[in-house]
């Protein structure tokens, strides 16, 4: 029971009051001065104890016995109905029902109805997953603050906030296997993307996996013409996603909140090197080590078998 931090008697001391009143024959001036109350309240609590027993002692809600001028709920259905099938607003529902703003308003928040976004239902998500690993790889890329110390997000003060500039986490993850290959570099160009594919590209390669596919995002380095040339040297053929749908990209997207989490904000580091220098030892534990939901809770190198042998990174 939530009490008020002044309430000056509870349900415990109510049936004191009551007690020494009715059992042990106390004055009601002198049981209500003992309890801290006023005579008429007191009076009160023994006459609702009188009807009611100890029950009715509790505190009572606030709610009214009756309430003649409720909304019929006809009139409810008919505000929800113009809502969902003409997209109406509240004033214009009002107008046409010759009921207030603030009612239509009030029936359309309970119904969840607030806002014309919430009308049409979001579409499901649409899941998939390549058969093979190296069917489709995603790239993305994360930009970072430089550290020089330690900073707000550990010391939780932000009256010190030094400009150190940026770095840029480059994303590369396998859609079937999940395996990952990331590098922290000094920006996000054309031509540190390109390089950056065609270590991904090796990378994956010493594990006989060989990238079919590549979806990024619509940012400049993949949009440009040398990105495309590079594309078509690998024998990879370049998808981006819609604009404005970065779901599209969602494991990249999934990726870089897990090593924002687990890696670039989790430990206390004092410059960006003493980062990056984590940064290998981390992708191994994912890798190899660390449990992983969509894939029944092992690590991604379970996805890569031959001849029933499971490949591990070296």
């Amino acid at each position: 029971m939530d009490i008020h931090k002044n309430a000056r008697s509870c349900p415990a001391s109510r049936a004191l009051l009551a007690r020494r009143v009715e059992v042990e024959h106390w004055s009601v001036r002198a049981a209500a001065q003992a309890a801290g109350i006023s005579r008429r309240r007191a009076y009160e609590w023994l006459r609702r104890y009188r009807v009611g027993g100890l029950d009715a002692l509790n505190d009572r809600g606030s709610r009214p016995h009756g309430c003649p001028r409720v909304t019929a709920p006809t009139t409810r259905t008919l505000i929800v109905e113009l809502r969902r099938q003409q997209r109406l607003t509240c004033r214009q529902i009002a107008a046409a029902l010759k009921v207030s703003s603030s009612t239509v308003a009030r029936v359309l928040g309970r119904a969840g109805l607030s806002r014309l976004g919430r009308i049409d239902q979001p579409p499901a998500p649409r899941r998939y997953e390549w058969s093979r690993p190296g069917d489709l790889i995603h790239i993305d890329v994360k930009k970072l603050g430089r550290i020089e110390g330690v900073g707000h997000r550990i010391t939780g003060h932000r009256s010190h906030r030094p400009s150190a500039g940026w770095e840029f986490a480059h994303v590369c993850i396998d859609d079937r296997s999940r395996l990952t290959y990331v590098e922290v570099l000094s920006d996000e160009r054309k031509r540190t993307a390109i390089a950056f594919l065609r270590r991904a590209v090796r990378w994956f390669a010493k594990r006989d996996i060989v990238v079919h596919r590549l979806l990024t995002d619509n940012g400049s380095a993949y949009r440009s013409h040398i990105f495309a040339v590079a594309c078509r040297e690998l024998g990879i053929k370049h998808i981006r996603t819609r604009p404005y749908t970065p779901q599209t990209n969602g494991k990249a997207e999934r990726m870089i909140q897990t090593l924002l989490r687990e890696w670039a904000y989790r430990f206390t580091y004092s410059t960006s090197d003493d980062r990056r220098r984590l940064l290998p030892s981390y992708l191994h534990f994912y890798n190899n080590h660390r449990a992983h939901s969509a894939l029944g809770y092992n690590p991604p190198i379970s996805r890569l078998v031959v001849n029933n042998l499971m490949r591990l990174d070296s």
